[in-house]
């Protein structure tokens, strides 16, 4: 499924959309995802949409969720794959 058209402001909700992240410097996810689901276990770099800061999160575990609002999931330094964005 692709990801919603509209933005979700409510944060205290189970997602109700999910969609497969391509790992991009570039591109901008949008909207803003609620969480990241790591399907396969690494380092995950991202850029946080609230004030545009690039984090590691290093060793993410396999079967992880996430609870991080981000406007990028970098390539860059990225290992962990089978990312899903939740909504």
């Amino acid at each position: 499924m692709s990801a919603p058209n509209q933005k979700i402001d409510n944060h205290v909700t189970p997602a109700e959309y999910a969609a497969a992240v391509t790992k991009s410097d570039s591109t901008v996810l949008n909207p803003v995802p609620r969480a990241l689901y790591i399907g396969s276990g690494g380092d995950v770099v991202v850029t946080m949409a609230a004030d545009g800061t690039d984090v590691t999160f290093a060793n993410v575990p396999t079967g992880t969720k996430l609870p991080v609002r981000v406007s990028k999931v970098k390539a860059t330094g990225t290992t962990a794959s089978s990312i899903v964005a939740l909504y």
